[in-house]
């Protein structure tokens, strides 16, 4: 069959109190159809909402921790990004971050301008703190398009939809109804009566309730479809979300998924591609000196591991690294806190409890555990844990610096030479080093120096002077004396 147009899948980004989930509540009680509103009792990932009477998919999933998964995997979460940022406060560091995404993943995309009934709110101000970080609006010398919205009111919404179904139609989304399903991986969830459980965005093709899913080394049969409302289906359509559970494993957020046609190729397919991801040996940190920050993450939903990682994947710091010990979905168990003792690991929580018997056995062996239900507070406290794993080293620090112009007199301990200051401070009593090229031949230190044939303590200018050098090996014309000093770093 050929191919047709399918609705677009919609990522909202942004710095995290400007209005993104007022924006994404406001879509889903005004657009989504009454009997489907009413079948919504609780989170969801993503939903379909109608606009113009066409179907738009909404991701709704903290951070979208999938968006940059998957672009390491060559494939973009979204078609479209809006791009949120409130005119009471502009641009900000993590509007940045959300666009460096968007950018990166290759995706159109429109700016809300949110709050816009706050009371300190300046749309103008707001225009001008996009343009400045190079997000050209249209009307101010370039062709993104705008919405200035309000999410209690609703102002500007209708525009902002209209904004988004009208980049979707120049980006001619298409996709085969006939083929079979393949997208992604949004988020996944350890569900106590279900088992591993995942929703899944259908990017082409149809999901139906044949075969089995198989997202990178999880695979699950398909008994039964679940659409965004809860209801079971039986068909799932290209841009729609799906809810599958009965996975092997929890599958990973971002990870693209396909259908086999039974279990034995789902089994085969999923350990090639178990086998496909590359492991970096952990002694290979020992063997170069990196000191490393164990760390044990719990988190409520799968996708919040993947955000969390790459979160702290920016953590740069000299002669220490991060290393995951163990990452699940759930609150913190007795399980976790032995793995954490074992490996001196840290237990970072995101958005989830500690279980009492892991409570108390946690104080027992003195394992910290950490809760966060902001992502950035936990970054920050993360690079802290690590800045302190850094083991202080000595480096030595050039003083000053001379050149050997004649030698006068050699003993078995003593040299002792004309040299001329070439920089910094020679010091007696300084270490030294012999440089012959770009060799070091010999250490040492100073024992006397003569300026105009009178002792002094230090050579610090320009000139020729007498310096005694305690080393065995004889100086020679054109060697440098270099004056160092250790310090701790």
């Amino acid at each position: 069959m050929a191919r047709v147009a399918r609705p677009p899948v919609i990522a909202v980004m942004g710095h995290i109190d400007h209005g993104k989930s007022s924006l994404l509540d406001y879509i889903r009680k005004a657009n989504i159809v009454a009997g489907e509103a009413g079948g919504i009792t609780q989170h969801v990932a993503a939903y379909i909402a109608h606009h113009a009477d066409r179907p738009v998919t909404f991701l709704d999933t903290p951070g979208h921790e999938a968006f940059k998964a998957l672009r390491a995997r060559g494939a973009a979460a979204a078609d479209i990004a809006i791009l949120v940022v409130a005119a009471d406060e502009g641009v900000m560091p993590q509007t940045l971050d959300a666009l460096a995404a968007i950018r990166e993943a290759g995706i159109p995309f429109v700016v809300a301008i949110t709050k816009i009934d706050k009371n300190n709110a300046d749309i103008e101000r707001t225009k001008l703190s996009l343009v400045e970080h190079e997000i050209y609006l249209e009307g101010l010398g370039g062709d993104i398009a705008y919405s200035p919205i309000s999410s209690k009111s609703g102002a500007g919404i209708p525009d902002l939809l209209d904004l988004v179904l009208l980049s979707a139609d120049l980006a001619e989304l298409t996709a085969d109804p006939d083929a079979s399903a393949e997208g992604f991986v949004l988020e996944a969830t350890q569900d106590p009566k279900r088992g591993a459980s995942a929703t899944l965005i259908v990017k082409d093709g149809t999901l139906t309730k044949d075969g089995f899913v198989v997202a990178g080394d999880a695979f699950a049969p398909i008994r039964f479809i679940e659409d965004f409302t809860g209801a079971r289906v039986e068909t799932v359509g290209p841009s729609e979300p799906a809810r599958i559970s009965g996975f092997n494993k929890l599958p990973t957020a971002g990870s693209l998924f396909t259908i086999a046609k039974n279990k034995k190729e789902a089994e085969a397919r999923a350990a090639a591609n178990a086998t496909a991801t590359a492991v970096t040996p952990e002694h290979e940190r020992a063997a170069e000196g990196i000191t490393e920050l164990p760390l044990v993450v719990k988190t409520d939903v799968a996708g919040s591991i993947d955000a969390i990682v790459h979160e702290i994947a920016k953590i740069h710091v000299d002669r220490a690294a991060i290393r995951i010990v163990a990452s699940s979905v759930g609150s913190v168990s007795e399980n976790d806190v032995k793995i954490a003792h074992a490996s001196g690991a840290t237990i970072i929580a995101f958005n989830t409890g500690t279980d009492a018997i892991a409570r108390e056995l946690s104080e027992r062996d003195a394992v910290t555990v950490l809760s966060f239900s902001i992502i950035y507070e936990l970054s920050e406290q993360v690079t802290k844990l690590l800045k302190a794993r850094v083991p202080s080293i000595e480096v030595e620090q050039e003083q000053g610096r001379a050149k050997v112009l004649k030698p006068f007199s050699s003993a078995a301990k003593k040299q002792v030479v004309g040299a001329r200051h070439i920089s910094g401070v020679l010091a007696r009593g300084a270490r030294v080093k012999i440089m012959r090229g770009d060799t070091e031949v010999a250490r040492g230190s100073i024992g006397n120096l003569q300026q105009a044939r009178a002792d002094v303590s230090e050579i610090k200018v320009e000139g020729d002077f007498g310096i005694e050098v305690e080393t065995r090996e004889p100086l020679v014309y054109a060697d440098e004396i270099v004056a160092f000093a250790l310090a701790t770093v």
